[in-house]
């Protein structure tokens, strides 16, 4: 043995041990991760802080990155991380998800019973298991020895969609099962549940889309199937979906005598049962569950349509077996539908903090579920069209728990010829300025940075840290200035009087003197955080920089065209329009006036135009394994490139790691430069 190859030898025995103790390690912090997702996604039971739960996760996440080979898919740190999809593969249920019939009053339960009680030949009581009946999207979850193999849709019952990418994001289901004693794992495992959404994070997201210009979602299960149904798994990602099992497909090695055995063995190797559950002894004792759970149905945090009603037994649930695509031993008891019909009076826009119009329909007033309801949000001009609403319409208006009351359809076969159509006004109806609607968008907007139904909001957004950072000016002063028609716009902040400040509620002559400080100091800022401040729509603080890096003042962006706009780097085509069309708006180059006469200044920036990639734009697809894809934009834009998420004939490199796909593709049509990893890291090098 030479020399070279004795020190290798060495070498090698010395690291064994140290991969040896990282892989140890690297089991340890999953399994701990795994228990700790368990006990606050599952049973809402943490039993570390969540500071102590991101340290190890970082640890974690930091011994993979540094270790490849110990790298896992079901790993806590990939729940998110596949690459976008091209569309999704099918999947055969190895058993049918079958559908429920439904029933709607307990006379419609005893004659179910009555049928079991024919068909079994026996009049002995049955026992049941009841189940609120969660309004989402069913799912089938695959496990095999333990660890989550596939994830799909119901699809037709028959056929999914295999969208495990998208279910592992959420975060109450297992990736990897519990062991369990004395209920051993199966070799293989379906398992059947239902995703959804909670009431709160459906208001939070649809004020989100609002904000933005999106369509809203109709209702939360809506929103459950879109956000499963995306083809980039880090957009599910960004929805806080959960999940509740309530059955099972195939099973290998499990001996169970009941449904009821089942929850408890599934909430033992991980799972979420259905919470609101009660094993009824007769049919009695399932109406008293169910007048129970309609009671509470508007207090619990997410949408139910009724329970559902299974025989309990599983010997008997064989018995019976099914009807057509139903089983025979289930049955859905639904809640009585909150709706009802009323008239719409007048359709009414309003105007909301980010400047999009709302259509709000005026109603006779109607109860709904011991409320009355007197007005109903038509989201936007597309859905006015798409249901064919009319002013003087009969319509149909249901109310889920406490989501706003929304318009389900119109009657047409109840018109008069008195209804008349809507129309969005072309100026704002509370300040005059135009409005406007994007090509693609959904959403009309005023444009106008005075309106005072935008003002309270965006002048918080203005006086904000990341802003203009005004200390003291808070919720509370800034609605009070503006009740009081103190302030009309951002520019009159730097007109305040110390009398006029001091005429405010809890606004001592002290106090007073301080904000006025407070707001000179903020005279001097930089041009990144005054545009920022302005709240120009796709405007933050990332944009606003490069914005400033390129052009160097603010008077050189105001001149600039569309086109010219583009040419900075994050800025496309909707952005650089957005931004043309605001500073084109007088009322809005007006407040920038007033903005500087009141002596708010900002030094000039340098305009960073150099370096080798500057102009060229690249497109970055596949999985990388010298750096992630944040790193690698990084690098590109410190050297002057920029990157772009879509390919285009702009594009001057497309570059290309592991299990490229669609943007491979279309750049290989297109003749575009195609860069390899390794190419790609000798170009950062030279």
């Amino acid at each position: 043995m030479d020399l070279t190859k004795s020190e290798t030898y060495h070498q090698t025995r010395r690291t064994m041990p140290t991969l040896h103790r990282i892989r140890t390690e690297v089991e340890r912090l999953r399994q701990e991760l795994t228990l700790h997702n368990h006990r606050y996604y599952v049973l809402d039971d943490p039993l570390v802080s969540d500071a102590e739960y991101d340290a190890l996760f970082r640890r974690l996440l930091e011994l993979e990155k540094q270790y490849p080979e110990l790298q896992a898919p079901l790993s806590p740190t990939q729940r998110v991380g596949a690459p976008p999809l091209a569309a999704f593969t099918q999947v055969r249920h190895s058993l049918p998800m079958l559908s429920l019939g439904n029933v709607l009053s307990r006379e419609e339960m005893q004659e179910f019973q009555e049928r079991l009680q024919r068909f079994l030949k026996n009049d002995e009581p049955i026992e049941y298991v009841a189940e609120a009946k969660i309004d989402g999207v069913a799912v089938e979850l695959v496990y095999e020895q333990g660890k989550l193999v596939v994830g799909a849709t119901r699809g037709d019952g028959e056929t999914g969609e295999d969208i495990t990418q998208n279910l592992k994001t959420v975060r109450a289901v297992p990736l990897v099962l519990l062991p369990s004693h004395p209920r051993p794992l199966p070799a293989r495992l379906e398992v059947r549940g239902e995703v959804f959404l909670a009431s709160a994070p459906f208001r939070q997201l649809n004020q989100e889309r609002a904000a933005a210009g999106e369509p809203l979602f109709a209702n939360p299960r809506n929103a459950t199937a879109g956000s499963l149904k995306q083809l980039d798994s880090s957009v599910t990602a960004t929805r806080p979906l959960d999940l509740f099992c309530h059955g099972v497909g195939q099973v290998d090695g499990m001996s169970l005598a009941s449904h009821w055995d089942l929850t408890q063995a599934l909430q033992a190797w991980g799972f979420k049962p259905v919470p609101q559950r009660r094993l009824c002894g007769n049919l009695a004792e399932v109406f008293a569950f169910f007048d129970e759970l309609q009671a509470q149905r508007d207090a619990l945090p997410y949408e139910i349509d009724g329970v559902v009603v299974k025989v309990n037994s599983f010997a008997l649930q064989r018995q019976l077996g099914e009807i057509s695509r139903s089983p025979r031993w289930a049955i859905a008891y639904k809640f009585p539908a909150r709706q009802a019909t009323t008239k719409v009076l007048s359709i009414v826009p309003q105007v909301g903090r980010t400047g999009v119009l709302t259509p709000v329909a005026e109603l006779e007033p109607v109860g709904i579920g011991g409320v009355t309801v007197r007005n109903a949000s038509l989201h936007n001009m597309d859905e006015i069209l798409r249901k064919d609403i009319r002013i003087g319409d009969t319509i149909v208006v249901e109310r889920a728990g406490d989501v706003i009351p929304y318009v389900v359809k119109s009657l047409p076969e109840k018109r008069t010829g008195e209804e008349r159509l809507f129309q969005m006004p072309l100026q704002c109806p509370v300040c005059g300025a135009e409005v406007e609607r994007e090509a693609g968008e959904a959403a009309y907007r005023c444009t106008g940075l005075a309106c005072s139904a935008k003002l309270k909001e965006s002048l918080k957004f203005f006086c904000s840290r990341g802003s203009m950072d005004i200390e003291g000016l808070g919720e509370k002063l800034i609605d009070q200035l503006v009740d009081k028609a103190l302030v009309h716009d951002a520019g009159d902040l730097y007109q305040l009087t110390q009398e006029q400040l001091a005429s405010l509620e809890r606004m001592a002559e002290k106090s007073a003197q301080n904000l006025l400080a407070a707001i000179d100091k903020s005279k001097t800022t930089t041009l990144p955080r005054f545009l920022a401040s302005l709240g120009i729509r796709h405007i933050g603080e990332a944009t606003a920089k490069q914005l400033a890096e390129h052009f160097g003042t603010l008077a050189a962006i105001r001149q600039a065209s569309a086109d010219e706009l583009q040419q900075v780097r994050d800025v496309g085509a909707e952005v650089a329009g957005s931004l043309a069309h605001f500073f084109a708006q007088p009322q809005n180059s007006q407040v920038i006036d007033k903005l500087l006469a009141a002596g708010v200044v900002f030094p000039a920036v340098a305009a960073r135009r150099d370096g080798k990639f500057s102009g060229a734009t690249f497109v970055l697809t596949g999985t990388l394994a010298v750096m992630t894809r944040p790193d690698a934009q990084k690098r590109i834009e410190a050297l002057g490139g920029k990157v772009s998420s879509s390919v285009s004939k702009l594009t001057t490199y497309v570059v290309a790691g592991t299990e490229a796909g669609a943007k491979l593709e279309k750049a290989q049509k297109l003749g575009l430069r195609i860069v390899a990893e390794d190419e790609f890291v000798a170009m950062l090098q030279e």
